[in-house]
C-alpha cells in the first residue's frame, strides 16, 4: 500500500482513521454486562460459534458497515490518528473497531514514539527463525501500543527480480525460506493479541504498472503456470495460514492469469482450502475492482473505503447494497464475509481483550532498540575479506572513512511504504560510531567524496537557454499542447499549472551550456515518469512510479559547448503531488580528490555507499546511484586495503569488486545502523548473515530480465521462467552469479562432515556435523538442498532446511533436518495435487547454494 506522506497535500482521507483507538473508542463490553445477554461473549464457545451468534444479532446496516473502511480525515479533528484503515466497532454488541496500520519494519505512516527496525530482508538474512519471531513480537507490541489491532505485515512476496522496488520489505527469492520467516513473524505479531496481515496475495513481484496508468489504471497481469504458483508463489502464504494461523491476508493490486487478485476466486478458494478462517482485505483503493465478483470470490473488506480520489468508484458500500437488493448478492454471501472477519477476532482475542493503546503512546523501548541492533549485526553479510582486512584490529594507526552515507545522511530505511520515517528519528552517523569503537590512538579521517543519493541542487537558469515547456492535458503527450510557455529552469514545488490538474504531461526543450568541462551529475526527483536526454543521450530515467523518488545519471560535457536539453514528464501514475526537480552537480574534482588523499594516507579505507529504493517504483538498473562506483574505484586505486559497506535495498552490481579487499552488505539496517556496523568492522561482533537473494553478475542473464518476463509487454508479464526463480535459474543455466544464494563469510571458518540419512515414515531425517575450525566464536548456517530425480522436471537443487548454530572455537555440533512427504513432492498440473516423483533423490549440505561439500542419496 502507500503512505500518508505521499498524498498529504491532497488532503485526502487516505491514511487517517475515524477516531483515536484508545479504550474509550473501542466499545468494549462492560464488566457488568452479563454474557447471557451476549452469548457470543462466552469464551467456552468456539470462535466459529461465537461469530455465528454475533452475526445473528446484527442489523443489515451493521453488517454492511463491517465490509468497508470508514476512514476519515485527522481522527475527527484530533490531529493524531494511528489508523491507516479503520472499521468502526459496534458498541451495542461489544465489537471493537478494527484499526489497521503499516508496516513490515515498524509502526509506519508517520507515527512517532516507535522503533525504526531494519528492513525485513535484513531480518531474513539472519536465517534465524527465533530472531524473526522476536522481531514479529516486538512489531506486534508497538502496533498495539499505538492503538492498532491489525498489523499490515509481513510482506512475503517472492523476489523474482532484484529490480523490484519492494525488495527490502520482503524476505527472499526462495519459497522455503520465505515460508519459515513469514510464519515466524506472523506468529510473533499475533502472540500480542493483534492480527497479522501477510501480503500481497498473490504473484505480486514488481512495481511497474502495479496500479496501471491513468486514465484506465489497468494493472499488470502476471501469467503464471499452476505449477509455479504452487511451488514458488503460494507456499509462504500456505505456511502462514497452516502454521501461524494468520488472521487476515491482503490481496494484491495486480492481476494474475487474467483476473484481479482481489476477485480471483480460484486463488482465494485455495487460500480457504489451506484452512484460512480469517478475512481478505484489499490493498488500498486500486486493488478492489468490482462488487459482485469480489463478494463471490471472498474478498471481505474493502479499504480504505469510499470513492477513490484517483477516479475509481467504490464497490462495497452503496453499490453492495444495490447488488443485494437486485439479488446479485445474497444475504448468505454477506454473512460468509462476516464470518471471515469475526472468527479470527474471537480466535486471537481481539474482541475479548481489546488493545488499550493510544496514538500518543511511547512504544519504543531499550529492549526493542537492542533487538534492532542485534538484527542489524546478525543480518549484515560479509561478502569479501581478502587478506584478513577485517576486522580492524591492533596495529592500525590511521583509518579513512569515506562517503556521504558515512555521515548524518546514512541510509537506514525506505522513505515510502510502511517504513518508519519521521523527524524524531535521527540515526547516529557511522563515522561517529566507528571513532568511538576504535582505540583513541587510531587517527580517523573523513572525506565525503560524493554528494550521495539525495536530489541535487536545481540546474541554474544561467546554464539553460531558450527553454520552452509544452504542457498537455493528458498523461501521454496526446493532443495539442494546452499550454506553451518559456521557462527559466525546472524546479517546481507544484509542477505544471492549476488549470491542468494533477494528471498531465509536459515536454521541455532547450539548450544546456556547461560552464566547465568534465563529468556532470544529474538527478531527477518527482513522481510519475521522467526522462532526461542531453546531447541526444538518455542520461537519467525515472520509471513509472507512484511516489516522489530520485534517480541519478552522469555525462561528460565540454565547457561552453551548447548541447540539446530534452525532458519528458508524465504525472501518471503518481500518487504524490506533481512535483518535479531536475538537479545537477557541475564537475568538482575536489570531492573525490580529498577522498583519495585520505585513503592514500590510511592503513585501511572504509567507503560507505547507498541507494534509495522504495515502494512505488522498480529500479531501472542495479548500479549504485550517482558517482559512487567512480568513488570506490578511485579510493581502491589509492589504497587496495579498501572496505566497502553497502546500505542498499538489495543486490547491486560491483564493477570494482576485485579491486577492493572487503565488502559488507549492510542493507537498510534501521536506526541503530551506526553502532551495529562499528561493532562488525572492529570485530566486537562476528558477521554471520547469509544472502537470501542472489547477487547477479550482470543485468542480462537473470531469470526475469527478458522484456516479456519483466517488466512485461503492454500490461502482461509472462512468468515463462517457471520454477527457475533466483538461484534455481543460475543453477539450471550453469551461470556463475556475483554472489550465490545462501552465501556469507565470517571472521572464523567452519567445516562440515558426517552426513547421515534415516528413513522416518514418509520422510527422512538428515544429520551432519558442523565444526568451528577457527580461533573466534561465530555462527554458521548449515543449509540442506534437495535434488529431485531428473524426470521430475525440477530445478537442480532446492532449499529444504537450514539450521543456525553458534560455535566456540573448535566446537562441533550435530544439526538435524526433517524432510516430510511434502518436501519430497512436486505439483502435478494434471492431477492438481502434490505427488512424490519416482526415482532416487539426493541431499546436499553446506553453507551456500554453491558450497555443498556433503551429499547422500535418499534410496527407497
Amino acid at each position: 500500500m502507500f503512505p500518508r506522506s505521499a498524498v498529504s497535500s491532497f488532503r485526502l482521507a487516505l491514511f487517517a482513521g475515524a477516531a483515536l483507538c484508545g479504550t474509550a473508542g473501542w466499545g468494549g463490553v462492560s464488566a457488568q454486562t452479563p454474557h447471557k445477554a451476549r452469548p457470543w461473549m462466552e469464551a467456552s464457545r468456539t470462535p466459529a460459534q461465537r461469530a455465528e451468534l454475533l452475526i445473528s444479532a446484527m442489523t443489515l446496516d451493521e453488517k454492511l458497515g463491517l465490509l468497508q473502511g470508514d476512514t476519515v480525515l485527522d481522527g475527527n479533528g484530533t490531529g493524531v490518528n494511528p489508523c491507516v484503515g479503520h472499521i468502526s466497532g459496534l458498541p451495542r454488541l461489544g465489537l471493537p473497531a478494527l484499526c489497521m496500520g503499516d508496516g513490515p519494519a515498524g509502526v509506519g505512516n508517520g507515527m512517532v514514539g516507535v522503533t525504526q527496525f531494519p528492513a525485513p530482508l535484513m531480518t531474513a538474512s539472519t536465517w534465524d527463525a527465533g530472531l524473526m519471531r522476536e522481531f514479529g513480537a516486538a512489531l506486534g507490541r508497538e502496533h498495539a501500543a499505538k492503538g492498532r489491532n491489525v498489523v499490515l505485515a509481513p510482506t512475503i512476496n517472492i523476489i523474482r527480480t532484484p529490480k523490484w522496488g519492494r525488495i527490502a520489505e520482503t524476505l527472499s527469492e526462495d519459497p522455503y525460506l520465505t515460508a519459515i520467516g513469514g510464519t515466524a513473524i506472523t506468529a510473533g505479531i499475533q502472540a500480542q493479541g493483534v492480527l497479522a496481515t501477510p501480503k500481497h496475495f498473490a504473484a505480486n513481484n514488481q512495481e511497474w504498472l502495479r496500479l496501471g496508468d491513468a486514465p484506465a489504471y489497468e494493472a499488470i497481469d502476471a501469467r503464471v503456470s499452476e505449477r509455479a504458483l504452487n511451488e514458488i508463489y503460494f507456499p509462504a502464504f500456505e505456511a502462514v495460514v497452516r502454521r501461524a494461523g494468520a488472521g487476515s491476508v491482503m490481496c494484491a493490486y495486480n492481476r494474475f492469469n487474467g483476473t484481479y487478485a482481489c476477485e480471483n476466486k480460484a486463488a482465494l478458494d485455495r487460500l480457504r482450502g489451506w484452512g484460512f478462517d480469517g478475512f481478505v482485505v484489499s490493498d488500498w483503493y486500486f486493488a478492489h475492482r468490482s462488487t459482485v465478483a469480489s463478494v463471490k470470490a471472498g474478498m471481505d473488506i474493502s479499504m480504505p473505503g469510499g470513492p477513490s480520489p484517483f477516479g475509481f468508484a467504490e464497490f462495497y458500500g452503496p453499490p453492495l447494497r444495490k447488488a443485494l437488493a437486485k439479488g446479485e448478492v445474497t444475504g448468505g454471501d454477506i454473512d460468509t464475509l462476516l464470518r471471515h472477519i469475526l472468527t479470527p477476532m474471537f480466535r486471537l482475542g481481539v474482541i475479548d481483550r481489546p488493545v488499550k493503546g493510544d496514538a500518543n503512546a511511547q512504544a519504543r523501548s531499550p529492549a526493542h532498540l537492542a533487538l534492532s541492533q542485534r538484527i542489524a549485526e546478525e543480518g549484515s553479510v560479509l561478502l569479501r575479506n581478502q587478506g584478513g582486512v577485517l576486522p580492524l584490529g591492533p596495529g592500525l594507526a590511521r583509518v579513512a572513512i569515506i562517503g556521504d552515507d558515512a555521515g548524518e545522511h546514512v541510509q537506514t530505511t525506505e522513505r515510502y511504504g510502511g517504513f518508519v520515517k519521521n523527524d524524531e528519528i535521527k540515526p547516529m552517523a557511522p563515522l561517529a560510531a566507528i571513532r568511538a569503537a576504535l582505540p583513541e590512538n587510531v587517527q580517523v579521517d573523513y572525506a565525503p567524496g560524493t554528494l550521495g543519493i539525495a536530489p541535487l541542487p536545481a540546474i541554474p537558469a544561467s546554464a539553460l537557454r531558450d527553454l520552452t515547456a509544452n504542457y498537455y492535458a493528458s498523461p501521454d503527450f496526446s493532443g495539442k499542447p494546452a499550454l506553451t510557455r518559456a521557462e527559466a529552469t525546472i524546479d517546481y514545488e507544484q509542477a505544471g499549472t492549476k488549470e491542468l490538474g494533477s494528471i498531465f504531461s509536459a515536454r521541455w526543450r532547450g539548450t544546456l551550456v556547461p560552464p566547465v568541462s568534465g563529468t556532470y551529475r544529474f538527478s531527477l526527483n518527482g513522481g510519475g515518469e521522467i526522462r532526461l536526454r542531453i546531447d541526444g543521450r538518455e542520461v537519467a530515467y525515472t520509471p513509472k512510479q507512484n511516489f516522489r523518488l530520485t534517480t541519478h545519471g552522469t555525462i561528460a560535457l565540454e565547457a561552453g559547448k551548447p548541447v540539446s536539453f530534452e525532458l519528458d514528464y508524465s504525472t501518471a501514475p503518481t500518487l504524490s503531488p506533481p512535483e518535479l526537480r531536475v538537479g545537477w552537480q557541475a564537475p568538482d574534482a575536489r570531492l573525490i580528490a580529498d577522498a583519495v588523499a585520505a585513503a592514500a594516507k590510511a592503513d585501511v579505507a572504509v567507503v560507505f555507499v547507498a541507494d534509495h529504493v522504495s515502494e512505488g517504483a522498480d529500479r531501472t538498473d542495479l548500479r549504485l546511484p550517482g558517482d559512487q562506483d567512480a568513488l570506490i574505484e578511485a579510493v581502491a586505486k589509492a589504497n587496495p586495503r579498501t572496505v566497502v559497506v553497502m546500505h542498499t535495498a538489495g543486490p547491486v552490481l560491483m564493477p570494482w569488486r576485485d579491486k577492493v579487499a572487503g565488502i559488507i552488505a549492510g542493507w537498510y539496517p534501521g536506526e541503530v545502523a551506526a553502532p551495529a556496523i562499528a561493532r562488525l568492522l572492529t570485530g566486537a561482533a562476528n558477521p554471520s548473515g547469509k544472502l537470501t537473494v542472489t547477487f547477479p553478475a550482470d543485468e542480462v542473464h537473470g531469470p526475469a530480465d527478458g522484456s516479456a518476463r519483466y517488466p512485461g509487454k503492454g500490461t502482461r508479464a509472462d512468468y515463462s521462467e517457471g520454477l527457475l526463480v533466483g538461484y534455481r535459474w543460475y543453477d539450471a543455466k550453469g551461470l556463475t552469479p556475483l554472489y550465490p544464494f545462501g552465501f556469507g563469510l565470517s571472521y572464523t571458518n567452519f567445516g562440515f562432515s558426517g552426513i547421515k540419512t534415516t528413513r522416518r515414515g514418509d520422510g527422512w531425517q538428515v544429520r551432519a556435523q558442523v565444526r568451528n575450525l577457527g580461533a573466534r566464536a561465530g555462527a554458521e548456517v548449515a543449509q540442506l538442498y534437495l535434488a529431485m530425480p531428473a524426470a521430475a522436471g525440477e530445478p537442480p537443487r532446492q532449499l529444504k532446511g537450514f539450521a543456525r548454530v553458534d560455535l566456540a572455537p573448535g566446537e562441533a555440533r550435530e544439526v538435524s533436518f526433517a524432510l516430510n512427504r511434502r518436501d519430497l513432492s512436486v505439483w502435478d498440473d494434471k492431477a492438481h495435487t502434490w505427488k512424490v516423483p519416482a526415482g532416487t533423490m539426493r541431499v546436499f549440505v553446506g553453507n551456500s547454494s554453491r558450497d555443498l561439500p556433503l551429499s547422500a542419496n535418499l534410496s527407497r
